[in-house]
């Protein structure tokens, strides 16, 4: 299992948990401000659509390539954007979100770049009817994650900054093979986000 953990001599701090990263390294820790809930799903939403205009364009000769930088086809890193933005619901759906869900590859009957974005617009639709059902005591609950406990508000966050990095790596590998992208990366859904600085 990939679980983050700090450790300081005998002592040790597990999981996600920046503020007790900071207490036991005797720092300051300031949170900083999240977007609202209602922000992030829209956000989301967006990232997800450019993904499934972007994904439905890439030719099927090149979605058995895997690119250097990482280790899935372009097939399966199409897969698992969407599948990222769908265990967000199953996970707060369940109470438990399970590392196994973001290790799946693509199913045989999504071959192509057009039978994944139908994917992602199935996703986009389970993700719509979850957002508009949810109370805002949903994104107070605590959830199971397998890198530690988390608020359905930080695993919102994480789940939309997740989605939006395997987008600008879409993005960057589509130029790489001479691909235009049907429309350009939204980057101002990107800003607020706690996104890496590195694409890899």
């Amino acid at each position: 299992r990939l679980v983050p953990a700090v450790a300081v001599g005998e002592r040790a701090v597990h999981g996600w948990n920046p503020e007790g990263y900071a207490a036991l390294l005797g720092v300051e820790y300031r949170e900083a401000a999240k977007l609202s809930p209602a922000a992030l799903a829209a956000r989301l939403d967006r990232i997800l659509a450019n993904a499934e205009r972007l994904v439905a364009a890439l030719p099927e000769a090149l979605m058995g390539w895997k690119p250097p930088q990482r280790d899935r086809t372009l097939r399966d890193l199409g897969f698992h954007l969407f599948r990222v933005g769908l265990a967000f619901a199953d996970g707060m759906d369940m109470g438990t979100f399970p590392e196994g869900w973001l290790q799946e590859r693509a199913p045989g009957d999504l071959s192509d770049g057009p039978a994944i974005a139908r994917y992602g617009a199935l996703v986009r639709g389970r993700l719509s009817g979850w957002f508009e059902g949810a109370g805002t005591r949903e994104y107070a609950r605590v959830i199971a994650v397998y890198y530690g406990p988390q608020s359905g508000h930080d695993l919102l966050e994480r789940t939309t900054w997740h989605a939006a990095q395997h987008l600008r790596q879409l993005h960057a590998l589509a130029a790489e093979c001479g691909i235009a992208p049907p429309e350009p990366l939204p980057v101002a859904d990107f800003e607020g986000l706690p996104l890496p600085a590195s694409l890899w």
